[in-house]
């Protein structure tokens, strides 16, 4: 399916962007069982406490426009591997940059057209549909995804997950991009609560600064303060399209 959600022409290719200094980073700075059980609670009881809304959301996209409930697309999730200065692995033919996985989410857009470019989602794209905006708006689209946490795909905290062919291209083109897959993507994070959709490579740069900030800091203490911070972000519709 062709992708719905934000997206980069990934057809030119820049010199890259050097960010910050990068800290050290240990092939073992990745999960931490207490982290990993919270982000397991915390989706188990969100999917039995949103599952009604949940079902309504789903009748009324059935019932507003044409094409399926859900929009399943592959994503690049957690590098098991020990990463290096390197930005691939040598002993493969394809590196995507970690496990990739579908990923889930409520349709917010109109079926795409295939033959077309990638382009960036803008906050006036005309593919998104009424109850799609509202959707975005409030990151409800985002629900389904409490199942890819229970199947080890994400946590509720993490850095934001790419599709692979983009990835590869904001790796080239962003010094320490890579460095994001150390832990599993997540539904929010440190960079969803403090900027809105990406628009352009510049926020991808602000985002991956946010996203490394994280990991050097991570904590089960640190996921649930970002998932406390996530609710206003959600209610006031900051940052959401």
């Amino acid at each position: 399916m062709q992708a719905m959600s934000t997206l980069i022409d990934y057809r030119s290719v820049r010199p890259p962007v050097s960010l910050v200094r990068l800290a050290s980073f240990g092939p073992l700075d990745r999960e931490r069982p207490a982290r990993r059980f919270l982000n397991i609670a915390v989706a188990a009881v969100g999917l039995v406490v949103a599952a009604p809304l949940m079902l309504v959301i789903a009748a009324l996209i059935k019932l507003t426009s044409r094409g399926p409930v859900l929009f399943a697309q592959i994503r690049v999730g957690l590098d098991r591997r020990a990463l290096s200065n390197a930005g691939g692995n040598t002993r493969r033919h394809t590196d995507v940059g970690g496990l990739q996985f579908t990923m889930y989410k409520f349709r917010t857009m109109r079926p795409a057209d295939t033959n077309g470019p990638q382009v960036w989602a803008q906050p006036d794209d005309a593919r998104v549909t009424p109850l799609g905006r509202v959707l975005r708006k409030f990151r409800l689209d985002e629900l389904p995804q409490l199942f890819n946490v229970l199947r080890g795909d994400m946590n509720i905290v993490g850095p934001r997950p790419e599709q692979p062919t983009i990835f590869v291209s904001l790796r080239e083109q962003i010094q320490g991009y890579q460095r994001r897959q150390r832990v599993r993507p997540g539904i929010t994070g440190w960079a969803q609560i403090n900027q809105g959709y990406d628009a352009s490579i510049e926020d991808v740069q602000r985002k991956v600064r946010y996203d490394l900030d994280y990991i050097r800091r991570q904590s089960a203490l640190e996921d649930l303060r970002i998932m406390l911070r996530t609710v206003p972000v959600m209610v006031l519709r900051r940052g959401g399209w």
